[in-house]
């Protein structure tokens, strides 16, 4: 029987939430887009958040079959994220007070990320339902990629999760061998399962007239977009730029994280010790919706982050037909065709790095032929069949016994 009703946990950021303030990524619009698309086909979805603020409503109704339910825990204000572990006991216990009363019998529970994780992991055993684990991150692929300050006890939380999970979520090939490499998980418990993209909302345009809506005069664009922090490498996309003459530099994003603001410190910084303070532009973040006139208007979309699970921003600029420099880690291989639908950079050397974006910013017909392959490819995903997947495979897992902690 097609599964009916799913319980989402987003411990950490809700999906309602601007993606690139705060903690809030491409998770914030993974969880979203996902829980619509489930809605969409008949799957209630409630999403389970922490309440960060006195005057939310218990309940947000997004769209029918889909609400989030902001659970107490803690402060009713942002908490960093590296103190969460510590309220990861109370959300638990408001969590299953609010099942109780929220009105649904799931069938599921789907965790994103390891605090989630954490949550689901005890509520699994306590109501008796299976659970669904998507990491978004890992700890042991973070710490290999550049050197950040996790919670002591997130990998053998990272563990303690795979072990028990009944179906673990990899966007990627790439990421499911790291799974089973890293932590041992059991292939037969993995599911590929890629993200999507919203091609109602991402799709070619007039680049003039995105560039006019947005204001600008004219020159040559290139776009990065995330949240500012050590990982995503925006200081390599200013050290690139510098190489570059005639070319201005949008970041859309803020900062994030403990090291957030002084990352973008140290980014300004860089940018002012290369003379290209004139043409770098820190733009605040926008509602998803809105970046579909940057990733039109720009000539160029780089994604230079140093790990990436999947890369959503990439698929974004590629359904936009915009064509994508970015590193060859991790999702990234696997949305980029190397020299078919965009360019892969392997290092971070910034003269390697404005060498292959200079390559398209000077052959324009080079450029267009690899967005509008880009675009084409880019079909290939979309949330809608991410959703249809994810709902057989969740009504295989309501006919099965449990996976019990081994």
């Amino acid at each position: 029987m097609p599964v009916r009703s799913v319980a989402a946990l987003s411990l950490h950021t809700s999906p309602i939430a601007q993606p690139g303030v705060g903690d809030g990524g491409g998770m914030n619009i993974y969880v979203r887009s996902l829980a619509s698309a489930l809605a969409r086909a008949g799957v209630a979805c409630d999403v389970y958040t922490r309440a960060e603020h006195p005057d939310q409503p218990r309940v947000v109704t997004v769209e029918p079959n889909f609400r989030v339910i902001h659970v107490p825990a803690g402060p009713l204000s942002p908490v960093p994220k590296e103190s969460l572990p510590g309220l990861v006991d109370e959300f638990t216990e408001s969590m299953l007070g609010q099942i109780r009363t929220c009105g649904r019998d799931y069938e599921v529970l789907h965790a994103n990320y390891w605090l989630s994780g954490q949550v689901a992991h005890r509520l699994k055993h306590e109501l008796s339902l299976p659970m669904v684990a998507t990491f978004h991150t890992l700890a042991l692929v973070k710490r290999a990629g550049v050197s950040v300050e996790e919670a002591p006890d997130r990998v053998q939380g990272e563990t303690d999760i795979i072990r028990c999970a009944d179906l673990i979520l990899a966007s990627t090939g790439d990421e499911s061998g790291l799974l089973s490499s890293l932590y041992g998980a059991d292939p037969d418990r993995i599911e590929v399962l890629p993200p999507g993209v919203d091609h109602r909302l991402f799709s070619p345009g007039d680049r003039a007239a995105a560039r006019a809506r947005l204001g600008h005069p004219g020159g040559r664009v290139l776009l990065f977009v995330g949240r500012i922090q050590p990982l995503k490498g925006l200081d390599l996309a200013v050290q690139a730029l510098a190489e570059i003459d005639d070319a201005v530099l949008w970041a859309v994003g803020g900062p994030s994280g403990a090291d957030g603001p002084a990352e973008l410190e140290r980014v300004l910084k860089l940018a002012a010790d290369l003379g290209v303070s004139e043409r770098l532009f820190i733009l605040p973040p926008r509602p998803h919706g809105e970046l579909v006139d940057y990733y039109r208007a720009a000539d160029v979309c780089l994604v230079p982050s140093r790990t990436e699970s999947f890369g959503l921003v990439a698929l974004e600029a590629a359904a936009c037909g915009t064509p994508v420099v970015a590193a060859s880690v991790g999702g990234l291989r696997s949305i980029v065709s190397d020299g078919d639908t965009g360019l892969l950079v392997e290092g971070r050397d910034p003269l390697e790095w404005a060498t292959a974006v200079a390559l398209l910013l000077d052959d324009r017909e080079l450029a267009g032929s690899m967005g509008a392959r880009a675009a084409a490819r880019s079909g290939q995903w979309s949330w809608c069949m991410t959703a249809a997947r994810l709902r057989r495979l969740c009504s295989d897992l309501v006919e099965r016994t449990p996976v019990t902690c081994s």
